[in-house]
């Protein structure tokens, strides 16, 4: 939704609560993704065989080193992937668990990394042509009645992303919370998602998306590209469809990478527009950093509470995590980021959008 709020397309809180509905919705829609995650990336045989009991403690430690990375980078106003993160998370603790040989690096690689370096290329390029074909073809339009006709395109395009994102981003958690499951006895090895792990996690994105994250809709609504609505709609169908096929495919992408690449998109295909290269240059970094950084966190997690034992060792881990998160929110309270000022202006110079930077 940050584009339709940046271009004024939505309000900001018409624009989170519109996207929480849909994200609730495609939830619903598809379980190949949450396939993937529970028995492409990781062999449940080996996890259980390999820890027993230890197999829940594994997976906890797997969401805090995801979580931790995700609140990092929300405090940094970063959009990195919250899929990634999690991902990340899991393998890093599996790996501190059992070993490489509870990681199915085939799928990972087929099913995560791959995708990861594909998709902002894909959506980026879909995103160019599209905006470049807009320009072209309305160049003769009134400003005022083309600017209003994006608006409400804007509208119908976001709201494809968001119905996308709930068909994506929701199946991971649901992959997750099957895989606990089925390493703790209560499902049977390749079993399909209970339909009250499908509702909890849709309602649970559905609620998050809700809250609104107010630091990274900011970063992408106009740290990168100062858009109009023609570039918005450019950008949102051509995540939209990404993620759509992506999802039909079973594969665990990136909707932030997506979302990403087709704003950058937008900004090469309008003659004479700017974007922020540093900005897009730190991104990347976040995105390098993420699977590597989730799976130490993971890694150390599972370390300390593997060590300490029990409950009293979950419970160390857990009230680590809740430190962790509390201090993030309290530095956050610092330069707070909410749905009036969301749309301010970004400081930073704008650069050229067809001179790419060798650093970047």
């Amino acid at each position: 939704m940050a584009t339709s709020i940046a271009t004024g397309a939505l309000k900001p809180k018409v624009a989170v609560a519109l996207s929480a509905v849909l994200n609730l919705v495609g939830a619903f829609l598809s379980l190949a993704v949450a396939a993937a995650i529970a028995k492409d990336l990781i062999d449940q045989d080996t996890l259980t065989a390999a820890v027993g009991d230890k197999g829940l403690t594994l997976i906890f430690c797997g969401l805090v080193g995801g979580i931790t990375w995700n609140l990092l980078t929300w405090l940094l106003g970063m959009p990195s992937s919250s899929s990634h993160a999690l991902i990340g998370g899991i393998v890093g603790a599996v790996l501190a668990g059992v070993g490489t040989s509870g990681v199915l690096w085939s799928g990972l690689a087929s099913k995560v990394v791959i995708p990861a370096l594909m998709a902002p290329f894909i959506a980026g390029g879909v995103a160019a042509l599209g905006t470049w074909l807009v320009f072209k073809v309305t160049g003769g339009v009134r400003e005022g009645n083309r600017k209003e006709g994006f608006r409400w395109g804007q509208v119908a395009s976001a709201s494809l992303v968001s119905l996308a994102h709930g068909t994506n981003d929701a199946q991971k958690t649901m992959g997750v919370i099957t895989l606990a499951l089925v390493v703790s006895g209560s499902l049977a090895a390749g079993a399909t998602t209970p339909d009250w792990v499908i509702v909890s996690c849709a309602v649970a994105i559905a609620l998050g998306t809700y809250l609104g994250g107010w630091r990274i809709i900011r970063t992408l609504g106009k740290g990168l590209v100062e858009i109009e609505p023609a570039q918005g709609m450019a950008a949102e169908s051509s995540s939209a469809a990404v993620i759509l096929a992506s999802s039909h495919f079973g594969l665990s992408l990136s909707t932030t990478h997506v979302a990403t690449g087709s704003i950058l998109g937008t900004g090469v295909g309008k003659k004479g527009a700017q974007v922020r290269w540093g900005i897009a240059g730190r991104m990347v970094v976040a995105w390098v950093l993420t699977l590597p950084a989730a799976g130490l966190v993971g890694a150390l997690t599972y370390a300390v509470a593997a060590g300490v034992g029990g409950l009293a060792g979950i419970l160390l881990v857990f009230a680590g995590m809740l430190a962790l998160a509390g201090f993030m929110w309290v530095r956050s309270r610092r330069a707070p980021i909410n749905h009036d000022n969301v749309n301010d202006e970004w400081e930073g110079a704008l650069e050229p959008a067809a001179s790419v930077p060798a650093a970047v």
